[in-house]
């Protein structure tokens, strides 16, 4: 059951990185126009194409197929590690990190790149790098399940 639940999370999570993409990508042409306000100057809609990892290391390396081998292998380890864990939000931040993860080896895999469109700067300091809703759900996703699996062990003493 907690694989079940697993794969249903990380569907979820996929999916709604897939449906940002299309909205902001395609819907509002953002692979065109490069650059769409937001919120300015603290949010903006920024198209990168990432070949790398992230704030563009490996960049310039070819590196596609081995990211997308690494985020096939990772997903598929977590999930296995989590198969007997108890607990819901341990399983939903698998979720997240194999969602997010999966999302973006199909960026790699369809477009060779990343679609990265999320721009936040503050305070002055213009931010060069963007990022997207599945960078999100595997940042989100690990700092969730350290806290949960911390939780968790706590729940033991």
């Amino acid at each position: 059951m907690p694989l079940l639940r697993i794969a249903i999370a990380s569907l979820v999570f996929f999916g709604l990185d897939r449906l940002s993409k299309v909205i902001i990508i395609q819907w509002l042409d953002l692979a065109t126009v490069q650059h769409l306000p937001v919120w300015p100057p603290y949010l903006n809609f920024v198209m990168a194409w990432n070949k790398g990892v992230n704030f563009g290391f490996l960049n310039g390396a070819d590196a596609r197929w081995l990211l997308v081998a690494t985020s096939i292998v990772v997903s598929l380890a977590l999930a296995f590690w989590a198969r007997n864990k108890p607990g819901w939000p341990l399983l939903l931040a698998c979720g997240a990190i194999i969602g997010g993860a999966l999302g973006n080896a199909y960026d790699r895999v369809v477009y060779g790149a990343v679609a990265d469109y999320i721009n936040v700067s503050c305070c002055g300091i213009a931010n060069p790098y963007s990022f997207n809703v599945a960078d999100v759900w595997i940042f989100g996703g690990a700092l969730f399940l350290v806290l949960a699996h911390d939780f968790a062990q706590r729940e033991k003493i």
